[in-house]
């Protein structure tokens, strides 16, 4: 659509309204009038595939005996179920690692460091660690660009937890929030201060799964 100079003025794309935009738009010849809805479809099917998938998920995951730490994730601001179940699926019960920062580097979030002589300075981040973990969780961190705030979706997933976790999702969310302003203010490109949220909310996760009780199981978490 880019490419045909054809753009969409709504506010959302893959919603109602932009579905029927694409249903009223004419193909200027014949051969685009048939590849166009082939994509259109595509786009469709995909995206009802990922729903069959996150409901079947969602009724999986309750057996699982890290079920109550995907939950209690879910407090924190851009942690939705997906960036949740993902990151404890790939790392596992997070009480594990001795302190936030051995998770920290588990995902690659820890910058790399250069040394010579006297001088020591950081890097960007190493990468080394879990992909699709660290890959979510920058996507989660995003959210805190906006001021705190508690949005109807949040509070839904906060009615359940317990008084410990509601504290330190807002402790988190507060203090990522002025974070994210702050090294934005400085200059900061917006890719390198996500970066630095994320790394930061991985502590909070660190700290939310260990006020969380888990049943211990034989079973590999896998």
């Amino acid at each position: 659509m880019l490419r045909h100079d054809s753009r969409y003025v709504g506010r959302a794309h893959w919603g109602p309204a932009h579905l029927r935009w694409l249903s009223e738009v004419v193909c200027p010849t014949p051969a685009q009038h048939i590849v166009f809805p082939e994509y259109v479809r595509a786009v469709s099917e995909h995206h009802e595939r990922l729903q069959r998938l996150e409901h079947e998920l969602h009724e999986h995951v309750k057996a699982w005996r890290l079920y109550p730490v995907v939950e209690a994730l879910q407090a924190l601001r851009g942690v939705q179920f997906t960036v949740a179940v993902t990151l404890v699926a790939d790392m596992g019960d997070l009480t594990r690692f001795e302190s936030p920062r051995a998770l920290m580097k588990c995902m690659g979030l820890i910058p790399s460091a250069y040394s010579s002589g006297e001088q020591r300075r950081q890097g960007s981040m190493t990468k080394a660690g879990n992909t699709h973990a660290r890959r979510v969780l920058v996507e989660g961190a995003w959210a805190y660009r906006s001021p705190a705030k508690v949005s109807r979706h949040l509070q839904l997933r906060l009615e359940k937890q317990p008084k410990v976790i509601q504290d330190i999702r807002w402790k988190a969310q507060v203090r990522l929030c002025k974070r994210y302003r702050r090294l934005v203010s400085r200059g900061k490109h917006a890719n390198v201060v996500t970066v630095a949220i994320a790394r930061e909310l991985t502590g909070f996760m660190w700290a939310m799964a260990k006020e969380v009780p888990i049943a211990v199981s034989d079973q590999d978490d896998s």
